[in-house]
């Protein structure tokens, strides 16, 4: 959230970082290079038989600092201007009413993401992304668990990027949970 929303459907480019064989995930072809503010689905590194879904925030040789629940990128601030309260949107949704939206503008791509104050604990620290490898980040800040928490994603574990939601069903809703407003969102 806010992003993406339990019951989302997406549509991934699994070509966009290049050919790989299924199993050994050997890389066949180049395909385009991973851009900052990509959502990205990944072979979990601690557990590949789970894919993962984030944002990539940190490059190879980034420098990534995340403090007070802002991030900065090679000592850099990233715009971020407050968008609004989070409503509550979806199933699972009560819990984060409330939480903070901001726009934030990692490169040329400007994405929603959410902080919660009433979370205690947010992680600091900062880090260099090593090559090879990338950073990445919920969009759903103090509610993620992120390369904060376990480390950097392999650029072998990369599966493809997200692109679109194709189809929104959410079963736990009650009601029918076909949102048709989401059907088309670009990612």
């Amino acid at each position: 959230m806010p992003t993406l929303l339990v019951g989302d459907f997406i549509l991934v480019n699994k070509y966009e970082y290049g050919v790989r064989l299924p199993i050994i995930h050997t890389q066949l072809t180049e395909g385009n290079k991973v851009d900052r503010g990509d959502v990205a689905v990944f072979r979990f590194p601690e557990n590949e038989s789970l894919d993962f879904i984030k944002r990539v925030v940190g490059l190879p040789g980034d420098h990534v600092s995340y403090y007070n629940r802002r991030l900065m990128i090679n000592n850099k601030s990233l715009p971020i201007e407050f968008k609004e309260t989070y409503p509550g949107q979806g199933s699972t949704s009560d819990n984060m009413a409330g939480g903070e939206i901001f726009i934030e503008q990692l490169g040329d791509v400007k994405h929603t993401m959410m902080t919660d104050a009433s979370v205690k604990f947010s992680a600091n620290g900062e880090l260099i992304v090593p090559e090879g490898h990338y950073f990445v980040m919920g969009d759903n800040r103090d509610h993620s668990n992120d390369s904060r928490f376990w480390g950097f994603v392999p650029e072998q574990n990369l599966v493809g990027k997200a692109v679109t939601i194709w189809m929104h069903w959410d079963w736990r809703s009650g009601g029918s949970g076909l949102d048709l407003s989401r059907i088309g969102t670009k990612l």
